[in-house]
C-alpha cells in the first residue's frame, strides 16, 4: 500500500465518485439515490469553497477513498460546539472492497489520512461527525485516536431525514501519534504548508 493524496476533480472524477457514493454501504454519506451530475455539482461546490477541500486518495495510483476537510468555524458544528484553533473537520469514505478482504486496509487508509492532515502543523485537533449509527466508523475512529466528545443534532445529509444525529468526536496530535508504532509516527510529525 503506497497512498498519495490528489484534490477531486468535479468532472473527471465523478464516474468513480458515483459508483461509491450511491451504494447502499455509503447510505451515511447521503448520495445513494444521486446521479452522476449530482456528484459534478456538489463537488464543485466543494472545489469552489474557500472552506472545503476534497481529495481522492490512491493506492498505488488507483482511486482507493475520498476525503474531505474543511474549517469547523464555517460549517454546522460552529453551533453545536466551541471550535478552538487548529482545529480541522473531515470526512472519509473508502471505496467499496473489490477482489479479497484486506485485513487492516480501512485502519491503514485512516492513519494515512490522519498523518495527511496532521502533517500541517496549524493543524491541533481533527474533529468528525459521523451519523450516530455508523457503529463501523465509531470503531475506526476510536482506533487511530478519537474520543467521543457526545451526540450532536446538524442538518440532514440524507434528503429522506429531516436532521443527523451526530458522534461529534475529537482526536489531538497526540493521541493520533500515541496510536502508531515509533516508525508509522515519524512521518506524522513532518510538517509541510497551512491548509489554504
Amino acid at each position: 500500500m503506497s497512498f498519495t493524496f490528489r484534490p477531486v476533480d468535479p468532472l473527471a472524477d465523478a464516474l468513480v465518485l458515483h459508483s461509491w457514493v450511491s451504494q447502499e454501504y455509503a447510505r451515511f454519506w447521503g448520495m445513494v439515490g444521486s446521479v452522476e451530475q449530482d456528484v459534478v455539482e456538489e463537488y464543485s461546490k466543494i472545489a469552489a469553497s474557500a472552506h472545503h477541500r476534497a481529495f481522492l486518495g490512491l493506492d498505488d495510483g488507483a482511486p482507493a477513498f475520498l476525503m474531505e476537510r474543511y474549517r469547523p468555524e464555517s460549517s454546522p458544528l460552529a453551533d453545536v460546539y466551541d471550535v478552538q484553533p487548529g482545529d480541522v473537520g473531515m470526512h472519509l469514505l473508502v471505496s467499496p472492497p473489490s477482489g479479497d478482504p484486506r485485513p487492516g486496509y480501512t485502519t491503514a487508509v485512516m492513519q494515512s489520512v490522519m498523518t495527511e492532515l496532521f502533517a500541517d502543523p496549524a493543524t491541533r485537533r481533527v474533529v468528525v461527525e459521523p451519523d450516530a449509527r455508523n457503529h463501523k466508523i465509531h470503531v475506526l475512529n476510536q482506533k487511530v485516536g478519537f474520543r467521543p466528545h457526545g451526540v450532536v443534532t446538524l442538518p440532514a445529509v440524507d434528503p429522506a431525514e429531516d436532521h443527523k444525529q451526530a458522534l461529534l468526536s475529537f482526536c489531538t496530535r497526540e493521541d493520533f501519534l500515541a496510536t502508531l508504532t515509533p516508525i508509522l509516527a515519524a512521518p506524522a510529525t513532518a510538517s509541510r504548508g497551512e491548509f489554504q
